[in-house]
């Protein structure tokens, strides 16, 4: 595909991607070009289609692997530092070299996406596409999670206002059968697809008996709900009607597990993810295949993409390319010890992200204000702030070769690195064990991410003991200080009344004991303090809260003051998207 008239340093990511679209590949050629048969594609329009997952499954099962690859991350600041445009130009890399390569990312999130973070399409020649699309509802996958969510609230308020106006009698001869929920122990609350930090804490069911039930709740976003993290796990469609069964809503009076089965909702949430379980198909600007499945938020969630989508592109790639959300120390722990334990999928190799400027700021830079003139410091160069903030880098570094894999460090680059600054990087990585490589896929696509794609190769080729951090006979407390010591680097861990509560509850009880570990904590820092950037040292992780997440399979210990709704910026992104009315055309995402 011509770049010719594609140029990053003069053209915005938006105008990047139309470009680019008008030279797309017919959406049904690019999946007999990955080995998908017509009747396996669902088409979704002229340019993205959705994969049928149980024809494809049943007919490639015993395919072997190729190459599993996963990419992480620094310590996210407010610089950015690539990693979906990462995880693009690394396939881009590939196909230029010469390898057959899927990738899977995760679909953005609508609130992000209207607020300050933007598109998560990646970026410059290393983007996917269609970018409207993809960046807003896509085939309606979101939207599906949100109301097969939102059903099981629907259910859990309606049968509490039937408890409390019908008596025992009426209730009988309706077929329903008291659960005696306790409303101060409902555990999920209502969803939706945006940042409205105005909705954490509502009241509901205010007015008369016929208006509901009348308590205190709240809505998360929806990409944080636990259906999302079931339509990441999930191997096919049986076992996602079965993990939906075992969703925990609520407790009753006795402090009994009041679940979606329970209700009756289940079959009827599962109802609502029949087409969403399928990945949708789009593509990179250079034409190779990119699934887009499952949400992010890595920090409130479990942030991958789907294994199914992993599976179908692990089986027909000799490369496939796979994202974990956030850092290290999150996404790739994550990907790691939950989702690689859930779908026996071992990485060839794992890719840590990082930029110069980001680097420079975890080193003690200055701070970075919206719409402000970057400083010097982030622009020139500084060897020595630079060096402090590579403390992060090896961090991660460790994190990863922790798994048995040696990781491939990608600096990211930008027109304000200079050569010394890039020497003193990769001198610092290959030092403490990795492959390093200067990628400028942003500026130049799969040719500027040949060194890249050269070096996933031979960290692929090597012979790795992959192992888990915890086994699932490690108890629950066990692990949490296990992952806060090896992974985030705390000197310990602290537990509130109700954590320590619910900790030895959960380690006594057999069914919950063997379930994963999904830790909720801020993206901004290894520690549960946002503002602390580099590498902290003497600090101890205390954990707030302890939630179940039963039908997902992992238990969730909440580190500090996290929210699983974010809130709306003062300048957000959506102020500058809006519509060509001539032609339908949605401009301004970034």
């Amino acid at each position: 595909m011509s770049k010719v008239t594609l140029d990053p340093t003069r053209m915005k990511d938006w105008e990047i991607a139309e470009a680019a679209e008008r030279d797309m590949k017919p959406i049904m050629e690019l999946a007999a070009g990955m080995g998908l048969h017509p009747e396996e594609v669902i088409p979704m329009g002229r340019d993205l289609a959705k994969v049928d997952q149980r024809m494809v499954l049943e007919r490639i099962h015993k395919l072997p692997y190729g190459k599993y690859v996963d990419v992480t991350a620094i310590t996210p600041t407010p610089l950015g530092e690539g990693k979906t445009t990462t995880t693009i130009g690394l396939v881009e890399g590939l196909g230029k070299i010469g390898k057959s390569v899927t990738g899977a990312i995760r679909q953005p999130s609508g609130g992000p996406t209207f607020n300050i973070k933007g598109s998560a399409a990646g970026g410059g020649l290393a983007q996917c596409v269609p970018l409207a699309p993809f960046s807003i509802r896509l085939t309606g996958d979101i939207d599906s999670v949100t109301n097969a969510h939102n059903m099981a609230m629907v259910a859990l308020t309606a049968r509490m206002q039937h408890e409390r106006n019908y008596d025992d009698a009426r209730l009988a001869r309706t077929g329903i059968r008291r659960l005696n929920i306790d409303p101060k122990r409902v555990a999920i609350k209502w969803c939706i697809d945006l940042c409205a930090q105005s909705l954490r804490n509502i009241v509901i069911g205010r007015g008369g008996k016929m208006d509901g039930f009348e308590m205190e709740s709240g809505f998360q976003i929806s990409v944080a709900s636990e259906v999302m993290a079931i339509l990441a796990v999930a191997k096919d469609l049986k076992d996602l009607r079965q993990r939906l069964s075992r969703m925990v809503v609520a407790y009753d009076t006795s402090g009994r597990e009041i679940t979606t089965a329970d209700l009756k909702v289940d079959g009827a949430m599962a109802a609502w993810l029949v087409d969403a379980i399928n990945p949708n198909l789009l593509q990179t600007i250079e034409g190779q295949p990119i699934f887009v499945h499952a949400g992010p938020f890595a920090n409130i969630a479990i942030g991958q993409s789907s294994i199914i989508a992993d599976e179908i592109g692990a089986r027909l790639a000799e490369y496939h390319v796979t994202e974990s959300g956030f850092a290290a120390d999150i996404g790739f722990e994550k990907f790691w010890n939950l989702k690689c334990r859930f779908s026996g999928i071992k990485p060839s190799a794992v890719v840590v992200v990082a930029t110069i400027r980001a680097l420079k700021m975890h080193g003690g830079g200055p701070a970075v204000k919206p719409g402000a003139k970057l400083d010097e410091a982030y622009t020139k160069e500084n060897l020595p702030l630079l060096e402090k903030g590579c403390e992060n880098l090896i961090a991660h570094i460790e994190i990863v070769k922790k798994s048995g894999v040696r990781p491939v460090v990608c600096i990211n680059s930008f027109h304000t690195d200079t050569r010394d600054e890039v020497a003193l990087v990769r001198k610092v990585a290959e030092a403490h064990g990795a492959y390093v490589a200067f990628s400028q896929h942003w500026l130049k696509g799969g040719e500027g991410a040949r060194e890249l794609a050269e070096a996933v190769v031979s960290a692929s080729a090597e012979k790795h003991h992959f192992k888990f951090l915890y086994d699932l006979d490690t108890p629950l407390r066990e692990r949490i200080e296990r992952i806060a010591k090896e992974v985030y680097g705390a000197d310990g861990v602290t537990y509130s009344e109700q954590a320590l509560e619910k900790a030895k509850k959960f380690e006594a009880d057999p069914a919950t004991a063997k379930l994963g570990t999904c830790m909720v904590k801020t993206h901004l820092s290894l520690s549960h303090d946002p503002d602390v950037k580099g590498r902290p040292k003497g600090w101890v992780l205390p954990i707030r809260d302890i939630l179940v997440y039963r039908g997902a399979g992992f238990v969730v210990p909440v580190a500090g003051d996290i929210k699983l709704m974010p809130g709306m910026a003062s300048e957000p992104a959506f102020t500058n998207i809006d519509i060509d009315v001539a032609t339908g055309r949605v401009r301004g995402l970034f």
